[in-house]
């Protein structure tokens, strides 16, 4: 049986390993580090190397690698063992303060958009204290952040780490006007909600699609898709909950507080939830969780899919992204409290989240914008790309009394008796889950849902911190300027013509329903269908503005990050066009000729026979048809990929392929799928998506 306490953290470098291996002024130094952000002295880092050395080598490590996140949205690492030669022939297991700050790695094939030049190969990455080492794959694993020969920023945690400073800043700001002086930090927390799906690993490999761009591009929907709703938070079955038993046990040893696990809504989907952490430490966790499903899914003779949309016809996966702020003195100051009408902290507080949220809708709607989760994004299942706040009922009430200048009267929630008199009465909760929703408070805490399920949580949680910082920035400029005696008053002015100005961003209703887009219309929000609609905002001037006021980027590294995007939008395409061009030529025609070729000749036999084969000429006739219709639809995408590379810049081709592309990939995958329906089983080439969703 296994002991969870024992095993928690046991392959990390945690701060009990620290507090038992480091010396008392080295444990305390690197802990002030840790917890005030204050600059590490550098005779620290020797002190903590040999430490973490020696910890790591006890475990039969003989590797380490600086782990960092460049703009792939993946991690990289690179390996290098702690041997150094002696005289003799031997060697020692060295490792220094030198090796644990700064490595050196190759940054010339990590996408840079252009901040780069080719001929400037070397990057840099340099240790990242507030974020524990761990063992991962026997290898010493040092979270590091990543830049350039010329220091531009080529990674998501350094912009991460600068946003969570900055609305550190501002937040104390706004405590201090509250009379707080004790919190010394606000940090920003995150608990995630992961969804995948798994199948089996040997149909997977049968798929060239899964196995080159993580999703099916062609596929009949079968007799039974999630239409009777069984499977969400069905039985768990036990295949699959081995392999999340396995999983759970190799996150526990990292560290990562792996707390939920379930059946989601489609067929062969799952989730798991992990419970907060500082924003950073959620971010690192949540790359390592990705990294793991896929890893133990294949010890189980499975395959993990974070791709967000990977069958046609049914949910998507998203990641949702639970976002708070704490500070070191462990107050949430996202709780309402008992009366929230009368905690004007809190208010204060809320309403900058909701100017915000206003105010910079696109950046939103941007750091989730991708070829893939445009598939997702308002397919009933996941949040539309309109961006919009929900608050509940309470909240709801609250503000429009705070707007209206009425006495508030708390909603009296009651209890909900289920008439059975051995079931216990439960109170009513004020609040609620608005699934439809983008940005949902719930109770404690907003999140976020539109997060597709392979993102990294770093571009969100980036521009969710910015912008609240700024909201709460401005805020902070206005009620500095005001005298003790005059400040309740000029809070609440202040809070009530914010409340007016913003409040067209709250929406309580079904964020699925048509009457809600022409709503939104009216209220003049941001209705950015596509990733291509959405990413030319990025470097629009109040968003350079922002950024650049809070050193985030610089405009340069924000023209940088839109061009990798627009980059990595077409050649995405590119790639799936390119495999579907493969699986049609070499698979999917030359099998429905052959199946063409047995009715031919079954009808031929039956007619030298006198005997009636109107149903092979009829089947024939059909299957001839869509093949011809296949056959047209590869010659128009062979067409249209010699034309999308006369374009001249990225922008033009992301949107040839949004525009031309697209289109004639759906065309083509109607004619495929039109013959899989009518193609014999034995004769189709890869498995089905009746054989993918309920095998496992």
């Amino acid at each position: 049986m296994t002991n969870v306490p024992e095993l928690f953290g046991s392959k990390v470098f945690n701060e009990n390993v620290m507090k038992e291996r480091l010396p008392k002024a080295v444990y305390k130094a690197l802990k002030k580090t840790i917890q005030s952000g204050k600059p590490l002295d550098p005779s620290v880092a020797e002190s903590v190397a040999v430490a973490m050395k020696d910890w790591a080598i006890q475990k039969g490590v003989t590797h380490y690698t600086h782990w960092f996140q460049p703009l792939t949205g993946i991690t990289a690492e690179k390996h290098d063992s702690f041997i150094e030669p002696t005289e003799g022939g031997n060697v020692i297991m060295e490792f220094s303060g030198k090796n644990l700050i700064q490595g050196e790695p190759d940054a010339s094939s990590f996408p840079s958009g252009g901040l780069r030049s080719t001929f400037e190969a070397r990057g840099y990455t340099t240790w990242d204290p507030t974020s524990y080492a761990f063992i991962k794959d026997n290898t010493l694993c040092i979270p590091t952040a990543f830049c350039s020969y010329g220091g531009e920023i080529l990674d998501k945690k350094i912009p991460l780490l600068r946003s969570m400073e900055a609305i550190n800043k501002q937040a104390l700001r706004i405590l201090r006007l509250f009379c707080n002086t004790e919190a010394e930090r606000v940090t920003t927390t995150v608990g995630p909600e992961q969804e995948y799906f798994l199948v089996d690993a040997e149909m997977f490999k049968k798929r060239k699609d899964l196995r080159f761009t993580g999703r099916t591009l062609f596929g009949a929907m079968p007799p039974k898709g999630q239409e009777m709703e069984d499977h969400y938070f069905g039985t768990i079955r036990p295949r699959v909950l081995q392999f999340m038993a396995d999983l759970d046990h190799e996150l526990w040893q990292l560290g990562i507080l792996a707390k939920t696990r379930h059946n989601e809504g489609a067929p062969a989907q799952h989730e798991l939830a992990v419970i907060y952490s500082s924003t950073n430490i959620a971010t690192d966790n949540n790359q390592v969780v990705m990294e793991m499903m896929k890893k133990i899914a294949t010890r189980h003779g499975l395959a993990c899919l974070l791709h967000e949309k990977p069958f046609e016809g049914v949910n998507g996966s998203g990641k949702h992204n639970n976002w708070s702020m704490a500070t070191d003195l462990g107050e949430n100051l996202l709780e309402p409290g008992k009366t929230p009408r009368e905690n004007m902290q809190f208010l204060l507080i809320l309403i900058a989240i909701i100017k915000a949220v206003d105010e910079y809708q696109d950046l939103l709607r941007i750091s989730v914008a991708s070829a893939g989760n445009d598939h997702r994004l308002g397919a009933n299942e996941a949040p539309p790309a309109i961006v919009s706040v929900f608050l509940g009922d309470e909240l709801t009430d609250v503000l429009d009394s705070l707007e209206n200048d009425r006495i508030y009267k708390a909603l009296d929630m009651g209890q909900l008796d289920s008439g059975v008199g051995v079931l216990p009465a439960l109170p009513k909760d004020s609040t609620d889950r608005n699934r439809t929703s983008p940005f949902a408070f719930t109770g404690n805490k907003f999140e976020f849902r539109m997060l597709g399920s392979g993102f990294s949580l770093s571009c969100t949680n980036i521009i969710i911190n910015t912008i609240v910082a700024e909201e709460l920035s401005q805020f902070a400029d206005i009620l500095e300027q005001v005298s003790p005696e005059n400040f309740n008053s000029a809070l609440n002015d202040l809070l009530k013509t914010q409340l007016k100005a913003h409040k067209r961003i709250i929406f309580n209703g079904n964020n699925y329903s048509d009457e809600w887009v022409a709503e939104a219309e009216r209220r003049g929000l941001l209705n950015l269908k596509s990733t291509i609609d959405a990413l030319p905002r990025y470097n629009d001037e109040k968003n350079v503005r922002v950024f650049a006021k809070h050193g985030i980027y610089s405009r340069k590294e924000i023209d940088a990050r839109l061009e990798s995007l627009t980059e990595e939008y077409h050649k995405l395409l590119h790639i799936e066009t390119m495999t579907m061009l493969d699986m049609v030529n070499t698979e999917i025609i030359p099998a429905v000729i052959t199946y063409s070729k047995e009715i031919a000749d079954t009808a031929l036999a039956k007619k030298q026979l006198g005997i009636s084969c109107s149903t092979e000429e009829k089947l024939l006739h059909k299957i001839t048809t869509a093949n011809d219709v296949l056959n047209q639809t590869v010659e128009d995408m062979q067409r249209l990929l010699a034309e999308g590379d006369n374009c001249p810049t990225s922008r033009e081709k992301a949107q040839f392929y949004h525009d031309a592309i697209l289109p004639k990939m759906d065309d083509m995958r109607r004619a495929a799928d039109q013959l899989e329906v009518l193609t014999a089983a034995k004769y189709w080439p890869f498995p089905t998506y009746g054989d993918l969703l309920f095998s496992v």
